[in-house]
C-alpha cells in the first residue's frame, strides 16, 4: 500500500473487504480455503464484467477489470492446466464410478474440492461432459445398452 500503486491498494481493499463481508454474514472467521473461496469468486465476477465492458466497446474498463485479477490471483492457487483438469477428471469418473452424462454432478461434486480456485468451473463441468459422452458412446458401441431390451 506504501508503494503508491493506487489498483493494487484498491483491489485488495475490495478483496478484504469481500472477506469481511463473508465473515459477517457467517458470524465467523474465514479459513484460508474460505478465503479463496471468496477471493475466487471475486475473480469470476470481474471475469463476467471484462465480458461484458468487452461487449458494450469500454475496453477501458476491461483492461481494470483485468489488471485487478491478476493482482488478486496473485494470491490463488496456480491454475491447473487443462492436461492436469483432463487427468483429474479421468480419476474423478473413476472413483465415482460414473457411466453417463446422468453422472455429472456425481463427478463435479468429487471435482470440486480439488479444483477450486484452481480451475473455471465453466472449463471443468465441459471437460466432463465430454468425458462422459464418449464414455456413454462407448459404452453403446459395445452393445451395453441397459435397461434390458424387448425380444
Amino acid at each position: 500500500m506504501r508503494s503508491g500503486d493506487v489498483l493494487r491498494r484498491d483491489t485488495l481493499r475490495m478483496a478484504w473487504s469481500a472477506i469481511g463481508a463473508a465473515e459477517k454474514r457467517d458470524h465467523t472467521v474465514l479459513t484460508d480455503e474460505q478465503a479463496l473461496v471468496v477471493l475466487t469468486r471475486e475473480v469470476k465476477t470481474r471475469r463476467e464484467s471484462v465480458e461484458a465492458y468487452r461487449n458494450a466497446g469500454r475496453e477501458e474498463l476491461a483492461a481494470k477489470e483485468e489488471a485487478e485479477i491478476a493482482i488478486i490471483a496473485g494470491f490463488l492457487p496456480d491454475a491447473l492446466s487443462k492436461a492436469e483438469i483432463a487427468a483429474l477428471v479421468e480419476e474423478a469418473i473413476g472413483a465415482t464410478g460414473a457411466t453417463s452424462a446422468r453422472d455429472l454432478g456425481k463427478v463435479m461434486g468429487w471435482l470440486s474440492p480439488r479444483t477450486r480456485g484452481r480451475a473455471d468451473g465453466r472449463v471443468v463441468s465441459g471437460l466432463v461432459a465430454a468425458a462422459l459422452a464418449r464414455a456413454d458412446l462407448a459404452a453403446h458401441d459395445h452393445g451395453d445398452h441397459g435397461g434390458g431390451g424387448r425380444g
